[in-house]
């Protein structure tokens, strides 16, 4: 999965000075403070720092949704709003992500961040959930599942990781320099190209979004956090994995997806027992932001055939 959103930062990376060239801001970089709302909390979980943002009521249904390499919980704005209301929306910022900032045990493995699912939600008192991740989120969370079966009441994918690719199976590949520059230091510049690699529609790469993004790649030890968790990351065949997850699934992907093709979600798909594939036409890696009204209906329609809330 992430080899092609590593090609994508390496092209960034060299045609930008690999972080030596920086485009001048329309957004100044904001303090971790401005990001913060009501519905956020800092929790110490497992010897690390977690930004936790929970909305909706205490004692609706709970998902817990995970976001993609490089990005923060922000991403699942849209889902949030729309599903507060008749449940307990859980986000947090992955271990080195955002402003939960690196971790002190560096638990940035798949596996590990899949584990790292268990200590949230015990720390949260959450016994079992609908369990949502896209892109490294979503490879986290199937992880999960079969791994942790009856704590999963539905699992919602979207273009998640799963299959080897370009090279990255089961030994990972270190990435090359330029590259870590990048993630080290996050230019402007070179965060707008990469965005413009994950979104089908460049109308989504607006300023406001660059910001974002920089801003949680540029927080103290995140950049080092991103270049370990490329040194910690394999892909082995999934299958096996896949075969044993019996929770009702559904998966989200779109067609003009450049960081996993959307073959991959049909293969996801036909490897797991009980999973629905959702394909949407014009949309990149990030469906619950570029097809968040669509994708919304679809989460719905799933998790009311599944008997949720």
């Amino acid at each position: 999965m992430l080899k092609k959103l590593f090609a994508v930062i390496l092209f960034a990376a060299v045609i930008f000075g690999a972080g030596h060239f920086y485009l001048k801001s329309q957004n100044a970089e904001r303090a971790p403070s401005d990001y913060m709302t009501a519905a956020d909390r800092m929790m110490t979980i497992a010897g690390a720092n977690v930004r936790v943002r929970i909305e909706g009521p205490a004692d609706a249904p709970a998902i817990i949704l995970m976001h993609g390499f490089i990005y923060s919980l922000e991403t699942w704005d849209a889902w949030a709003e729309a599903l507060k209301s008749d449940y307990r929306v859980i986000r947090f910022d992955l271990l080195g992500h955002g402003l939960s900032g690196p971790d002190p045990k560096q638990r940035y493995s798949p596996q590990e961040r899949a584990d790292f699912l268990a200590d949230v939600m015990g720390a949260l008192g959450v016994e079992h959930a609908i369990i949502g991740g896209n892109s490294l989120g979503g490879l986290a969370a199937w992880r999960f599942a079969a791994a942790n079966p009856s704590r999963v009441d539905a699992l919602i994918l979207v273009s998640p990781g799963a299959y080897p690719t370009n090279g990255v199976s089961d030994t990972p590949l270190s990435p090359p320099a330029p590259m870590a520059l990048f993630l080290r230091t996050a230019p402007e510049a070179g965060v707008a190209i990469s965005l413009g690699n994950i979104y089908a529609d460049p109308s989504r790469v607006t300023p406001e979004k660059i910001a974002l993004v920089r801003d949680m790649m540029r927080r103290p030890g995140n950049g080092e956090a991103f270049v370990q968790s490329i040194e910690e990351f394999s892909l082995p065949d999934p299958d096996p994995m896949l075969n044993s997850i019996t929770a009702p699934t559904l998966i989200l992907w779109g067609a003009e997806d450049k960081v996993l093709p959307v073959e991959q979600g049909r293969r996801m798909a036909a490897a797991m027992p009980n999973a629905t594939l959702i394909i949407y036409d014009g949309v990149g890696h990030v469906a619950q932001e570029e097809a968040s009204v669509a994708s919304i209906a679809d989460v719905r329609t799933f998790l009311d055939s599944v008997g949720e809330p």
